[in-house]
């Protein structure tokens, strides 16, 4: 046994990536089972993982989740900005600008109108639930962009882990709201159709959520909502840490 955990804490990296594919195949799983798609299962993952990171803190008593215990220490690097701004990096590279002019003006307003009320909201609720530096305001209602758009502002304008793990939180809230809600509210908003949904993933901006809940609505749109919604991330991303985080700074 001995022989075996040192060999786990010697490639704790490979661990990691083998102990978050079992927790993405359970979770998609559940999503299946459970929920019948209604719920993502990205959105199931980083719920269980928020449920690890607080285990690991209360049972270690560390500051840096399930990473505090030895055999799953790869998971601070995996899971860390190196990894993570690789991903968002390449998701960019992925898409092509020309790509957005099918949206129309709709759907270039949309992304610009969706990142700017969701912020607004976020950061509301952030200053109502007593939080007065413009860092944690910011990271705060970056996260209620979407969960990438939060950790993303919050590492680059140096806010606190707190304030980083609660515009996750909120991302999330954000993201399983809307893969609950779309399908609802698809036929009173006349969400049928690519047009819409461009802009309905330019307005909501979570990339799961928007795949989601137009997958339970009708599988044609999701790459349209898909699209736009990628889109949002990445403006949400150069908006956050930069202009907004600004005016923000001004204000407190």
């Amino acid at each position: 046994m001995e022989i075996i955990e040192t060999v786990f804490v010697r490639n704790n990296l490979i661990v990691a990536f083998a102990v978050v594919g079992c927790v993405t195949w359970v979770s998609y799983l559940l999503a299946k089972k459970l929920t019948n798609n209604r719920i993502h299962g990205s959105a199931i993952a980083i719920a269980l993982g928020l449920v690890a990171a607080y285990y690991g803190g209360i049972t270690t008593g560390g500051s840096k989740g399930v990473a505090d215990i030895a055999l799953l220490g790869g998971i601070g690097l995996m899971g860390g900005g190196m990894m993570r701004d690789f991903a968002i990096v390449a998701t960019a590279f992925g898409v092509q600008f020309s790509e957005l002019k099918k949206a129309g003006m709709a759907g270039v307003i949309s992304i610009f109108a969706g990142v700017l009320v969701s912020f607004v909201v976020g950061a509301v609720v952030a200053i109502l639930f007593g939080y007065t530096d413009a860092a944690s305001i910011t990271t705060i209602g970056a996260g209620a962009v979407t969960y990438i758009v939060g950790p993303v502002t919050g590492e680059a304008i140096g806010a606190s882990n707190e304030a980083i793990t609660l515009s996750v939180a909120a991302g999330l809230v954000k993201s399983i709201l809307v893969m609950i809600g779309t399908p609802l509210v698809a036929k009173y908003i006349g969400l049928d159709n690519p047009q819409s949904a461009m802009v309905f993933g330019g307005l909501m901006g979570t990339t799961s959520g928007v795949a989601a809940g137009l997958a339970a609505t009708d599988p044609k749109l999701v790459p349209y909502g898909a699209m736009t919604a990628t889109f949002y991330t990445g403006i949400g991303c150069l908006l956050g840490p930069s202009i907004l985080f600004f005016i923000v700074s001004s204000i407190y």
